[in-house]
C-alpha cells in the first residue's frame, strides 16, 4: 500500500522548488513589488481600505495611492480573511488597474469574429432591441444569465434578469462546488461548514490545499493548527503543498474517497464509537444506515482505494479519540466539489462522519454558521422586481443547490432551441464551466450573447457585445456580509480614477442596460445609496466602514453554544434523504463508483487538476508578473508519477502528448513521485486561447478541451475529473 508518513525535513527537501516558489511568490514578485508594493515611504499617500478581486476570497487589503496612481498594498489587519496579509496572487493581480490588456471601449462581433469599437448607446440600442424581440417571440425564459459572483454581481445580476422576468440566473459553481454544497444540503441543509483547524486534536483533508488556493487566514490556521499540535492528515492524489503541515500523507486512488469515508464510518458504527446522544436526539434514518453501512469494512475498502485496511481503520480510532474536537475538513472544487460521478454522495458521506463524530459546533469541530444578511430595504426605493419564471434546469437536476443552480442547464437548453440570449457578468463559461466546444455549439444557436468583463476572455470572443467593466480598483461596490461568532460588512472602495476612461462599473452598465430593454424602473437608485440602505438595515456604524474598511455588524453570538438548526425536510441531520428517492435515487449514504477507472497496465491515467498559489483560474493568466513566475519554474507541467513515465520512456522535462476522447495536447511533464500511479495531474490555470492575453496564450493545457460534457445525474456538477487519457512521449 502506498502509505506515507512525511517530516517537515523531508518534505522541503523534496519540494525545493516549491518552497522556494512560495518564497518568491509571497515576498518579491520581482520588479513590480520590489519597486511598489513593498516600499517603506509612506508619505503624502492617501489610503484606501478595499478588497481584493483575485479570487472569491475577497481578502482586505489598504491600498496606498500616491499622485492619483497606485503605489503599494498591504493586507489589512482588521478584515477576517486577510488580518494584515495578503497572497501573492492578490499583489499581482492588482496590476490590472495598469494592464494593457484590457478591453478599453464597447466592442461589436461582425459576425466573423472581428470585433470594432462601438459607443455605449450603441451597444444599448442593439442590445435592448434584440431582448425585447426575444421577450416578445420567446418569452422570458428565453434569456439566460452566468457570472462568478462579486459584491456587486451578487445584487444587480440577479436583479437585473429577474426584472426581464427571467429566473434563469447561474454562476459558476458547477464547476467548482455544487455538488459539495448540494450533498451539503441533502444531509444537514445548509450550504457548507467550516473547520475550526486551530481547535481541533485531529484533522483529516480530503482533497483539499490552502497552501494551493491560498485564503491568508485559511493558510496561517495551518501554521496555529501545526504548533498546537493538531495532527492533520491529507487525503490527496497528489502531494499537495498544504502537506508540509500534516503527519501524513495518503495519495488514495483519485475518486476513490467515498469509499474511504464509508468504511471510516463503519468502524465508528460498528465499534460504538459515535455519539450516541447526537445520534439519537439530532438525527434520521440512523437505523436504517447503520444497517447497511455494515457491507463497507476497511478491507472492502483497501483494494478500491489503495490505503491499506490498517491505515483506515486508524484513521477512525484517531478521529472517534479526538472527538468532538475532529473533522473531516471542508473540501471546495477539489476530491468532491464537482469532480465525480459520486461526488454529491462523498458530501453526504463526509457529513455523516462528522455526524457520528458529534463535532457540528463544538471547539475543534464542524461549524455551521451563517453571514448576516442585508434587512428590508424601502420598497418604494428599491422595489421588487416581477415573478420571473422557473429557472430551466430545475427538473434536470432538482438536487442542485437551488441557489446557483446549474449553470449546465444553458447549453442544454440552447440545443433545444428554448434560450435565445444570454448575458456572462465576470464569467469565462466556455473555457470554465464545461467541454469548450459543447459551449461554442450552444452560443452558436442563440440570438443575443453579451459580455461583460474586464479581459477578452475565450467567452467573450464568441459573443455579439462585449462591454468592458472597469478593474475592481476603479470602482465602489456593494457590501460584503462576513461572519462567524461575530458579523462584519467589509468594504470595496474606489481606489483610483478611471484609468480607461470608456469604462464602466457593473452597477452602471446594468442600471443603463435596464434602460434599454425597458426595465429601468427597477433601477432608480445609485450604489451609494443601496450602500447605505443596507448598512443601515443591520445597524452598521457607515463612518467607520469607510474609515477602516470592516465595521460589526449584530451582535456577537457563541458558535459553540448552539446546536445547528437543520433547515432539512426533517429537521434533523439526514442519513437518509427522502428527497432522493423522489427523483429515484437511493436515499441511504452507500458507495457509487466513479463513472469511469483508468485500466491498469495499458497506458490509462485518470486526468486530474488542481489550483496553484499564485493564480486564479485563467482569470490572472494575462499576468505578467504572475506569468512569470509560472514561466520561471515551469508552473504549466503536466505531472506524472516518476515510476510510470519511466515504464512509457518518458523523463522529467519531456515533451508528451496526452489524449482523451475529447482532445489530443502536448506538454512538457514533471515526472515526480509526489502523485498517485494511477493519475495525470495538471494544473488548470492554463490554455488560454485568447491572443489579447498575450502573456498566457498558448501556455499549459486547456483542461477543459478534455472534458466531455456530462452533467452529474440530478445535479448538474461538471464531472470534472470523469475522463480518463493515455499519454506518450513526443520527440523534439
Amino acid at each position: 500500500m502506498r502509505d506515507k508518513t512525511i517530516s517537515r525535513r523531508s518534505f522541503l527537501v523534496g519540494s525545493a522548488a516549491t518552497a522556494a516558489l512560495l518564497t518568491l511568490g509571497v515576498n518579491s514578485m520581482d520588479n513590480w513589488l520590489s519597486t511598489q508594493a513593498f516600499a517603506d515611504e509612506d508619505t503624502g499617500m492617501v489610503q484606501v481600505p478595499t478588497t481584493c478581486n483575485a479570487c472569491s476570497n475577497k481578502c482586505g487589503f489598504i491600498a496606498y495611492v500616491k499622485d492619483g496612481r497606485l503605489w503599494k498594498i498591504k493586507g489589512n489587519p482588521l478584515h477576517p480573511n486577510s488580518k494584515g496579509m495578503l497572497c501573492a496572487r492578490g499583489h499581482g493581480y492588482a496590476q490590472i488597474v495598469y494592464s494593457k490588456y484590457r478591453i478599453t471601449d464597447p466592442l461589436k462581433n461582425d459576425g466573423n469574429g472581428n470585433f470594432k469599437a462601438i459607443s455605449w448607446n450603441q451597444a444599448y440600442q442593439e442590445i435592448g432591441e434584440k431582448v425585447q424581440t426575444i421577450l416578445t417571440e420567446k418569452g422570458p425564459e428565453a434569456l439566460a444569465l452566468i457570472e462568478d459572483p462579486r459584491p456587486n454581481g451578487k445584487y444587480y445580476s440577479h436583479r437585473f434578469i429577474n426584472a426581464l422576468g427571467s429566473g434563469n440566473y447561474y454562476h459558476h459553481s458547477a464547476a467548482c462546488n455544487l455538488s459539495f454544497t448540494s450533498g451539503n444540503l441533502l444531509s444537514m441543509g445548509a450550504s457548507g461548514y467550516s473547520s475550526d483547524i486551530t481547535s481541533s486534536k485531529f484533522v483529516v483533508f480530503i482533497g483539499r490545499s490552502y497552501a494551493d488556493g491560498i485564503n491568508p487566514k485559511s493558510a496561517r490556521s495551518l501554521v496555529t493548527a501545526r504548533e498546537n499540535g493538531t495532527k492533520i492528515v491529507f487525503v490527496d492524489p497528489r502531494l499537495n503543498n498544504s502537506a508540509n503541515f500534516g503527519a501524513q500523507w495518503l495519495p488514495i486512488n483519485p475518486g476513490t474517497d467515498l469509499a474511504l469515508v464509508l468504511a471510516i464510518s463503519n468502524v465508528l458504527v460498528a465499534n460504538n464509537l459515535y455519539d450516541a446522544d447526537f445520534v439519537a436526539n439530532e438525527t434520521y434514518g440512523f437505523d436504517e444506515w447503520s444497517a447497511a453501512i455494515g457491507q463497507y469494512t476497511p478491507q472492502w475498502a483497501e483494494p478500491i482505494t489503495g490505503i491499506s485496511a490498517g491505515v483506515i481503520k486508524q484513521l477512525a480510532l484517531d478521529l472517534a479519540a479526538a472527538a468532538p474536537q475532529s473533522a473531516i475538513a471542508e473540501t471546495w472544487r477539489g476530491a468532491y466539489g464537482c469532480s465525480y460521478q459520486n461526488s454529491t454522495e462523498c458530501a453526504r458521506a463526509v457529513n455523516a462522519v462528522n455526524a457520528l463524530l458529534g463535532n457540528f459546533n463544538k471547539k475543534g469541530g464542524a461549524l455551521i454558521t451563517s453571514p448576516p444578511k442585508p434587512g428590508s430595504l424601502d420598497p418604494v426605493k428599491f422595489p421588487a422586481t416581477p415573478k420571473a419564471t422557473e429557472r430551466l434546469g430545475s427538473v434536470d437536476f432538482p438536487l442542485a443547490d437551488d441557489g446557483p443552480g446549474s449553470n449546465l442547464a444553458v447549453p442544454l437548453y440552447a440545443k433545444r432551441g428554448i434560450i435565445k440570449g444570454i448575458f456572462f457578468y465576470n464569467s469565462n463559461a466556455t473555457m470554465g464551466y464545461s467541454n469548450p466546444q459543447a459551449w461554442a455549439d450552444a452560443l452558436s444557436m442563440m440570438d443575443l450573447k453579451v459580455c461583460i468583463d474586464v479581459q477578452m476572455s475565450e467567452t467573450a470572443h464568441l459573443c455579439d457585445y462585449v462591454l468592458p467593466e472597469c478593474s475592481y480598483l476603479e470602482r465602489t461596490e456593494l457590501p460584503d456580509f462576513l461572519g462567524a461568532s461575530q458579523g462584519v460588512a467589509c468594504a470595496r472602495q474606489k481606489v483610483v480614477d478611471l484609468v480607461n476612461p470608456n469604462t464602466r462599473s457593473c452597477d452602471l452598465i446594468y442600471g443603463q442596460l435596464a434602460e434599454a430593454c425597458g426595465v429601468g424602473q427597477y433601477f432608480q437608485f445609485n450604489l451609494d445609496e443601496l450602500i447605505e440602505a443596507q448598512l443601515q438595515s443591520l445597524g452598521a456604524d457607515i463612518d467607520e466602514y469607510h474609515e477602516k474598511g470592516v465595521t460589526n455588524v449584530g451582535d456577537p453570538v457563541d458558535i459553540y453554544a448552539q446546536v445547528p438548526a437543520w433547515k432539512t425536510p426533517s429537521g434533523k441531520f439526514q442519513f437518509k434523504s427522502d428527497l432522493m428517492a423522489e427523483h429515484g435515487l437511493e436515499p441511504l449514504i452507500h458507495w457509487i463508483p466513479p463513472k469511469v477507472m483508468p485500466q491498469t497496465g495499458n497506458g490509462e491515467f485518470r486526468l486530474i487538476g488542481g489550483k496553484q498559489a499564485i493564480h486564479s483560474h485563467q482569470m490572472t493568466t494575462a499576468n505578467e508578473a504572475l506569468m512569470a513566475i509560472t514561466e520561471k519554474y515551469h508552473m504549466e507541467r503536466a505531472w506524472i508519477n516518476a515510476a510510470e513515465a519511466a515504464k512509457l520512456g518518458i523523463a522529467d522535462g519531456d515533451l508528451i502528448e496526452i489524449t482523451s476522447t475529447e482532445n489530443s495536447v502536448q506538454v512538457h511533464c514533471k515526472a515526480t513521485e509526489r502523485l498517485n500511479p494511477t493519475a495525470i495531474w495538471i494544473p488548470t490555470h492554463y490554455g488560454c486561447s485568447s491572443p489579447e492575453l498575450k502573456p498566457g496564450y498558448g501556455v499549459g493545457i486547456p483542461w477543459m478541451s478534455m472534458i466531455p460534457f456530462q452533467p452529474e445525474e440530478k445535479v448538474g456538477a461538471a464531472m470534472t475529473h470523469e475522463v480518463i487519457v493515455k499519454v506518450r512521449k513526443v520527440d523534439e
